[in-house]
């Protein structure tokens, strides 16, 4: 009976043994099983993180610039484009010629808000940006920036063919156009051209008469401002152009040219 008893026993440490080995063996199963399933949701996430960065990337270099090219608001007119819809709208009142910013000052209009706003200080003004050094004052920043130009002596557009400088880009521009021989802007009365809208505008005041140069001191008028400034020394005595041989002075520097013949005896006129 012992006998049997014991052999009963080691079949049942056997079985427990047994079911205790297959406990672990599903144990270890169920711990391969969750390590496969995190290694494969770690590559998926690598490979997602990948695909993320990839798709980054392109958006960093080419894609960005298509996207962007898709986005451009193109004028229909001449062709250019713009990133802002606002801008290509601004943009289109050259070509339509609308203006709808009026001062009620002088029915002036103008086809951006801001210019209104600078030309009515015109009328007020108004010049918020002064000067330290001179005390001049000017209702733009642009205008002050450019003139302190003056000041600190400071040419940073310079000519790449010929190297002069100059304080601002418009003065470069205009320069450069003696280089091409460009005169853009033409007379519709007489068909002649010239190289600034500044002066085409000087040149119209020989077809229209006006004279918008007044004198205060007795009422002449003149079409160039530097034509008033010349008449103005006639009534101020002024005369800064003075004669290093003799010391005799005038008030333009023609009448100076005109006098150094005297002492150089340049006869310039001479009949053949």
């Amino acid at each position: 009976m012992a006998f049997i008893k014991e052999e009963s026993e080691d079949v049942k440490i056997e079985e427990t043994f047994t079911v205790k080995q297959e406990d672990l063996q599903e144990q270890t199963d169920v711990i391969e099983e969750n390590m496969g399933s995190k290694e494969e949701e770690h590559h998926v996430k690598i490979e997602e993180k990948t695909q993320k960065k990839e798709k980054e990337k392109k958006l960093q270099t080419g894609g960005i610039w298509k996207r962007r090219d898709r986005n451009r608001f193109t004028c229909t007119q001449c062709g250019k484009s713009f990133g802002r819809k606002v801008n290509l709208k601004f943009h289109m009142m050259i070509h339509t010629g609308e203006k709808p910013f009026t001062c009620t000052q002088c029915g002036k209009s103008f086809g951006r808000k801001g210019n209104l706003k600078f030309h009515m200080m015109i009328h007020t003004g108004e010049k918020p940006f002064t000067c330290t050094q001179c005390g001049k004052s000017f209702n733009k920043s642009s205008n002050f920036n450019n003139h302190m130009r003056i000041h600190t002596g400071e040419k940073p557009f310079i000519c790449f063919q010929c190297g002069k400088s100059f304080n601002q880009s418009s003065a470069l521009n205009l320069h450069m156009r003696s280089h091409t021989g460009e005169k853009p802007f033409t007379c519709t009365q007489c068909g002649k051209s010239f190289n600034s809208s500044s002066n085409l505008n000087q040149h119209m005041r020989i077809h229209t008469g006006e004279k918008p140069f007044i004198c205060t001191q007795c009422g002449k008028g003149f079409n160039q401002s530097p034509h008033l400034n010349l008449h103005m020394r006639s009534h101020t005595g002024e005369k800064p152009f003075t004669c290093t041989q003799c010391g005799k002075s005038f008030i333009c520097s023609s009448n100076l040219n005109q006098h150094m013949r005297v002492h150089t005896g340049e006869k310039p006129f001479t009949s053949t």
